[in-house]
Order: C-alpha cells, then structure tokens, then sequence
C-alpha cells in the first residue's frame, strides 16, 4: 500500500510540475471549456509551432490532452478520462476564466474552422 501510495503522490507531483508551466496551464485552462488547433495557440501565445508543439506533446505525453485528427488539423482537447482530471479539474475551477483569448482571436480572423 505504501508503494502505492508513493508512486501515486510522484504521478500527482509530475501533473502539478507540468501544469506549473503558464503557457501549459493556459492551455489546459482554454481546453477545459474549448477544443483548439495548434494554429490557434500559435496565435494566441504569439510563439513559434514547434515551442506550442512542445508543450502539447508534455501534456498529452501525460494523458492530459488527446488529439483528434480533422482533415489537415489536429485538434486538441482535454482528456476527461485521465485518472488525474478530477484534481486538474478541481485547479482550473480556481483559474480565471480564458476565453477572452478565443474571442480576441475571433476579431483578428484566426479562430481556426474545422468543420
């Protein structure tokens, strides 16, 4: 049980170490209410493809994000199944809400449309 114990606090320690990111838990934040394209972060952070392809990878890496393949995009969204949503779900519920960002976006013409 101890064991059990210790390597769950060391997988709950590597989720809260990854979302200590701004960046990563901006877009954990985003994609807990919105499924977004990596165009989109790319837009909204205003830093390059491959630093936002980083920081999708470390999340999804840890089951936090799965992607979804639409045509040319990939979407990404939050993966309610993970074993640590209930506690990252908990923390966005604290977090300022950061939908602005996706409307700014809209008025600038580059929400992205996969349908």
């Amino acid at each position: 049980m101890l064991v059990n114990a210790t390597v769950e606090i060391e997988k709950a320690a590597n989720i809260l170490k990854l979302l200590g990111d701004k960046t990563r838990l901006t877009m954990i934040k985003l994609l807990f209410s919105h499924d977004c394209c990596v165009c989109e972060f790319v837009a909204m952070f205003n830093t390059s493809q491959p630093a936002i392809s980083q920081h999708l990878r470390k999340l999804k890496d840890a089951g936090l994000v799965n992607e979804t393949r639409r045509g040319q995009w990939i979407i990404y969204s939050l993966n309610k199944e993970n074993e640590f949503y209930p506690m990252v779900s908990e923390l966005l519920e604290h977090l300022p809400n950061q939908d602005f960002k996706l409307k700014e976006l809209e008025e600038k013409g580059l929400r992205i449309s996969c349908d």
